[in-house]
């Protein structure tokens, strides 16, 4: 915390301070002491909170035109493309915002898995973004359903049919999504009503997110706690401000790449066919940012097991803090650990290409591999090497690495080493 708090200067200011500091509220975030040697890795957080207020804004607009109904809902999308002003365009930023989002949220996660952001006392807000996280995939999902093209009533279909499995009260819950005994003009309704709600129950969630981040303050690289806070951080106005600007400018500059140039790259040619309850796809897949799940669920033979596995893959991530029995939260001063990190994020990516592959022959053969390793490398290898992993020396302070040249030289183990290198 800034070693001044801010006051109004006017009596007016005084007045609306007292009862809702809002401006010292501000004055607190633009002070807020942030760790010097955060890294681009860290811009992240601010580009999703613009991908989600972009989110909100284009889907408020789009909802002005959509219609929610089987009979007219794929007719609105076109009249939203063709006839109502730039509706093309705030379809587009729609559409691709919903990858940006989820590209800049995978980010997000992998940057926390390698520094160890979600270690104590750092739990909560873990556990918080897992949350959004969650809903961000049922809001995406609903999303997906709107257009009401081939692939959205089919994609509908599989994945609404999954809970059906759940034994006694499956097949009721099922037919209260559906609305009725099928994917029908209930279930859009429920949709869009769902997925117009759902974003600002994120907005509020990542309200809270940023709140339980400013209680412990942020993780930084070398992932040790501040000692001296008047030479380890910097105010995050205007140092992390300008960092986090131009980092959203360089992400601005690929996204208008996807929505003027490739709008339609990401989605599925199927979805510009209007629903047909009697035409099945060749291949039913959902959006890309799903896959990896959608690989673990097909991977599994038995259809519950396979739902259970899928549910599975993400609740291993809220419990993930409890996992990590290493002392040392940087993977920067864990030499093993550090390949099998990258495993991991090999292992995602392979699940991601199977489960846009059709589930047979050596496709799903590779996905069952992937989701073992997914599991066991939660369950096993990082308790395992938490326990038996001999760390490097972690340096004194954050200032240290920082004076010595880069992350990577914060192997200090004392100050004379230190002043050595100086």
């Amino acid at each position: 915390m800034s070693d001044h708090e801010y006051t109004p200067k006017s009596k007016v200011g005084k007045w609306f301070n007292d009862r809702l500091p809002l401006l010292t509220l501000a004055n607190h975030l633009t002070d807020y002491p942030t760790p010097k040697n955060l890294n681009y890795w860290w811009t992240f957080g601010g580009i999703l909170t613009f991908c989600l207020i972009t989110q909100i804004i284009t889907g408020i607009i789009l909802g002005m035109h959509y219609v929610a109904h089987a009979d007219l809902a794929f007719q609105s999308v076109e009249h939203i493309m063709r006839d109502v002003n730039y509706g093309w365009l705030i379809r587009y930023v729609h559409a691709n915002g919903a990858s940006m989002f989820f590209l800049a949220v995978y980010i997000h996660i992998f940057r926390s898995l390698y520094y160890g952001s979600y270690k104590s006392p750092r739990e909560v807000i873990w556990i918080i973004g897992m949350l959004i996280y969650f809903l961000m995939m049922a809001t995406a999902f609903m999303g997906y359903v709107l257009p009401w093209g081939q692939m959205s009533f089919w994609g509908a279909t599989v994945i609404t049919n999954l809970f059906s499995a759940i034994p006694l009260v499956g097949d009721s819950i099922t037919t209260w999504l559906w609305g009725g005994y099928s994917v029908d003009n209930p279930t859009l309704t429920r949709f869009f009503s769902l997925h117009y709600l759902f974003p600002f129950l994120i907005l509020g969630l990542v309200i809270l997110h940023i709140w339980a981040l400013h209680v412990p303050g942020n993780n930084n690289p070398i992932g040790i706690d501040i000692k001296k806070p008047s030479k380890d951080t910097v105010p995050f106005h205007p140092y992390i401000v300008i960092k986090d600007l131009f980092a959203l400018l360089i992400f601005l500059i690929i996204f208008a790449f996807f929505v003027f140039f490739s709008p339609n790259i990401l989605g599925h040619a199927d979805n510009y066919i209007e629903a047909n309850p009697l035409v099945t796809p060749a291949h039913i897949v959902p959006e890309w940012y799903l896959l990896p799940f959608y690989a673990i669920l097909r991977s599994v033979p038995d259809k519950l097991l396979g739902v259970i596995a899928m549910f599975a893959a993400i609740f291993v991530l809220v419990i993930l803090p409890w996992l990590d029995t290493s002392k040392v939260r940087s993977t920067v001063f864990r030499p093993i650990y550090k390949q099998f990190y990258w495993f991991l994020v090999a292992d995602v990516l392979i699940l991601g290409y199977v489960g846009a592959m059709p589930a047979e022959g050596l496709y799903l053969l590779i996905a069952r591999v992937a989701t073992a390793y997914y599991f066991a490398h939660f369950l096993i290898i990082l308790p395992f090497l938490g326990m038996k992993e001999k760390t490097t020396p972690l340096p004194l302070s954050i200032t240290e690495p920082v004076l010595g040249g880069s992350a990577d030289m914060a192997m200090a183990k004392n100050n004379s080493d230190y002043k050595e290198k100086l």
